[in-house]
């Protein structure tokens, strides 16, 4: 094995562009690992302890692009090295217009527009924002790394002037049509979202869309944003824009509990609207307000999604969810094919909301789990690379993603954990799920069958019978393709549900039975 070095000086990339090209890079034959960062100090640090020499990485700038290769040939190494400008252009379909290399230029090119994307090293990031908020652009920051402070006076800057920043580290949007970030192809209509996470957000506007409704705005907010140390500035600020939408004709609400004032400032907003409004808080230990009249709350974003689908329809969307008399009966029929001592569910999500959501439906089934992030009153893991008893991973956590690309566009790593756990004699179920939409893996149903057909068939060779539960995020206008990609999973075994939160009841239903609670 051999590794090498680039560094180009002066050459800034978007983030999500960088992970993209890594994986690319990462998928050619006899390349063991690909990294493009920008050349901060807490990225060569981090390349440092992958094993790349330091001192090679010593000169590299906050502005200056680093790619860092591990091959198995020296010819497979320098073919990557020497073609990095071949791997830095435009992926094929995704356009070929020059980006505007500031803010004065994409605005001469587009005088008319109203918000500005910032996603540049977190460092940078606040300035950025700032620039654009003193032009009279709403903000949308990808970037991540901005001190709480800085979002704090960002926002309190946009809201005086009747802006919003949405994030920073805000992944998903989808504003007058168009997707921002992680989001999904779903149709507009009278649903207005405003989500401090951008999963939770994925989730609801596809069970809209799938519901036969759709989204007029869908606004990421970030998640400190619903934090006491911000106080819901973007929330309220959002909540403001949706009431005077003339497209607007219900709103959602979807984010982990707030802090105690921000919800203190928030329900009055919330009790003053003249549309419905919908909340639902996920992690929390119970529900943190009861509404009454024609607002209401919502412990899952199924319940948030088809409460919304009623307050701007009038009629209830179908119920895509099976009885439970036919959950249990599915459950009890994986449950007997299994060995007495498969006892425990191992959860290993893409979607960190999906993640927070699951606990609160194992907790409320009276099944405790372990996690990475856990919620209130759930066990922390030790060590996130060790599972133990019920365990519902975050994989697109700082401790997975740093130095490889998010879950939702590389599944080599939910690759490696699904083998991996299905090697655990007690390990009865892996609940996963799958994010489609722009920007996600192109097949990602497709990267995972493989391996878990492989987990399947080995636990059978071995007297055991693995249950593999998932749900698929997506609409079938993604460029995936819902209906291709459940196919995809339910030919490899994977009994596919509808949402997240029911893969994770039937994921809970077979603990309860095996005997796995407490």
């Amino acid at each position: 094995m051999c590794t090498g070095i680039v560094i180009r000086k002066n050459e800034y990339h978007d983030s999500v562009f960088l992970m993209r090209t890594a994986g690319r890079i990462s998928a050619q034959e006899g390349i063991a690992q690909a990294l493009l960062f920008m050349g901060t100090e807490k990225n060569k640090e981090l390349l440092a302890t992958l094993g790349f020499p330091a001192g090679e990485l010593a000169p590299a700038g906050p502005t200056d692009l680093i790619l860092a290769v591990r091959a198995q040939t020296r010819p497979r190494l320098a073919a990557v090295l020497e073609n990095l400008d071949g791997w830095l252009r435009v992926e094929p379909g995704r356009g070929t217009v020059p980006a505007a290399r500031d803010l004065d230029e994409a605005l001469i090119r587009l005088p008319r527009a109203n918000l500005a994307v910032i996603s540049v090293p977190g460092m940078y990031a606040a300035d950025e924002a700032q620039k654009a908020l003193e032009r009279s652009l709403n903000v949308f920051v990808f970037s991540d790394n901005v001190p709480v402070e800085r979002e704090r006076a960002l926002k309190r800057y946009a809201s005086d002037r009747g802006l919003i920043v949405m994030g920073p580290d805000c992944g998903t949007a989808i504003i007058g049509g168009i997707g921002i970030g992680f989001a999904n192809a779903v149709r507009r209509g009278p649903v207005g979202v405003i989500g401090a996470s951008g999963t939770g957000i994925q989730e609801f506007t596809t069970l809209v869309h799938r519901a036969g409704s759709g989204i007029s705005q869908a606004i990421g907010t970030g998640s400190r944003d619903v934090s006491d140390a911000v106080g819901g500035i973007s929330l309220l600020a959002a909540l403001r824009a949706l009431a005077t939408d003339a497209a607007t004709g219900t709103i959602a609400v979807v984010s982990k509990p707030p802090g105690p004032r921000t919800l203190e400032a928030l329900l009055p907003r919330v009790l003053q609207s003249t549309k419905p409004v919908v909340l639902c808080f996920l992690g929390g230990t119970e529900r943190p307000v009861s509404l009454t009249g024609p607002h209401r709350t919502a412990a899952t974003l199924d319940e948030a999604a088809a409460l919304a689908v009623r307050n701007a329809t009038g009629n209830l969307p179908p119920d895509g969810e099976p009885s439970s008399a036919g959950l249990a009966d599915r459950a009890l029929g994986e449950r007997k094919a299994m060995h007495p001592a498969q006892r425990y569910v191992r959860g290993l999500f893409a979607g960190g909301t999906f993640c927070y959501q699951a606990q609160q439906i194992f907790r409320d089934a009276g099944v405790a789990a372990y996690s990475n992030a856990p919620i209130a009153g759930n066990p922390g893991l030790t060590d996130p690379l060790q599972s133990r008893e019920h365990s519902l991973i975050d994989l697109g956590a700082d401790e997975f993603t740093a130095g490889r690309p998010h879950p939702m566009m590389d599944s080599r790593l939910r690759r490696e954990r699904i083998l991996a756990e299905a090697a655990d004699p007690a390990v009865a179920v892996l609940l996963v799920d799958f994010l489609l939409g722009f920007n996600a893996a192109a097949d990602p149903a497709g990267e995972l069958a493989p391996a878990i057909a492989e987990a399947k068939g080995e636990a059978e060779r071995h007297g055991r019978f693995l249950s593999v539960v998932a749900s698929v995020c997506g609409t079938e206008e993604d460029p995936q393709g819902l209906d291709r990609q459940v196919a995809c999973l339910e030919e490899a075994g994977v009994v596919v549900l509808p949402s997240s939160a029911q893969a994770a009841r039937f994921a809970a239903l077979l603990a309860v039975q095996a005997g796995g609670a407490g």
